[in-house]
């Protein structure tokens, strides 16, 4: 596929297991940041696809960075949180998010939904993800999909 996806993500294990997930679906991973500093740096690289979660080293950055590496750098971004609720109706310029834990599975679906996105933003997106609404950049109510079970 030969995306390049920017983890943000401050629990080491959780981080090492997303980017083996990713390596095995042939993504190749820009880096791992814990902190709103770290992702920025990263973030130079112009990531295609940005994996970000809600609360990290730095306090509930998340929201922020997402929103900046969607509106500043480009890329399509996609939370993966324990913490959806926090995400409120969304963030403007981002896709939506993903509750972890997720599986490899899940994480393959999603990513491939992404990389559909990115070309067709009418895609249909599996039913593990919760997509924000269409026009976030207004602020409208997300549209949830829901996870089954």
């Amino acid at each position: 596929m030969g995306k390049r996806i920017l983890i943000v993500e401050d629990e080491f294990l959780v981080a090492l297991n997303l980017r083996q997930s990713l390596s095995a679906l042939g993504f190749e991973t820009l880096g791992i940041a814990p902190d709103a500093p770290t992702a920025f740096q990263f973030a130079s690289a112009k990531p295609d696809i940005a994996l970000v979660d809600v609360n990290l080293r730095d306090g509930e950055t998340g929201p922020h960075i997402g929103h900046r590496l969607a509106n500043e750098y480009g890329a399509v971004v996609l939370f993966l949180t324990a913490n959806p609720a926090q995400l409120g109706d969304g963030v403007a310029g981002t896709v939506g998010c993903l509750c972890k834990p997720v599986d490899h599975e899940e994480v393959q679906n999603a990513l491939n939904f992404l990389v559909t996105y990115q070309d067709n933003p009418s895609a249909t997106p599996p039913s593990s993800l919760r997509i924000f609404g269409n026009d976030n950049q207004s602020g409208n109510s997300a549209n949830e999909i829901h996870r089954d079970g």
